[in-house]
């Protein structure tokens, strides 16, 4: 065999294989070559998506954090007015109690110091009837000068 005709004999052979690689073997491999990228292609936008939605995911997230500390501040500022008036007003209950009590011992001071009036013009016309008896030294009827007793204690 003649190398001229070796060589005609492998270039046929080669394009045969070439032909049938071309036929039957390189489309399946381009096909899956080209969902791979298909599918590469997705996972990037589907990354890109989720990268998105995870932005403004926090974005919201923030939004609401903010808002969640403002009605909270809101909520302390109400409670501290609202304890505040209740300081207040438990301080006006209390001087408006502490008022009334010392009213009342004001006037329980002055029914003790007047019955201690009456009690000491009793004793007073007590003395009187028993020092004007000594002066006297006699009998002094309590009936018949019973209206100047009255008198005697009306005067002191």
């Amino acid at each position: 065999m003649n190398i001229t005709s070796t060589l005609i004999i492998q270039m046929i052979v080669f394009l045969i294989l070439v032909w049938f690689t071309m036929k039957f073997v390189w489309p399946p491999i381009a096909h899956a070559l080209d969902e791979r990228a298909a599918k590469v292609t997705e996972g990037l936008a589907a990354a890109d998506k989720a990268k998105a939605e995870l932005t403004a995911a926090n974005k919201r997230v923030e939004e609401e954090l903010a808002k969640a500390r403002n009605d909270t501040a809101a909520r302390l500022a109400e409670a501290e007015r609202r304890a505040q008036g209740i300081i207040d007003e438990a301080k006006a209950r209390a001087t408006e109690e502490g008022n009334k009590i010392v009213e009342a011992a004001r006037a329980e001071a002055e029914l003790q110091a007047a019955k201690a009036r009456d009690v000491l013009r009793e004793q007073v016309a007590v003395l009187a009837v028993k020092g004007a008896e000594q002066i006297l030294r006699r009998e002094v009827d309590a009936n018949v000068h019973a209206e100047l007793l009255a008198r005697l204690k009306t005067e002191l």
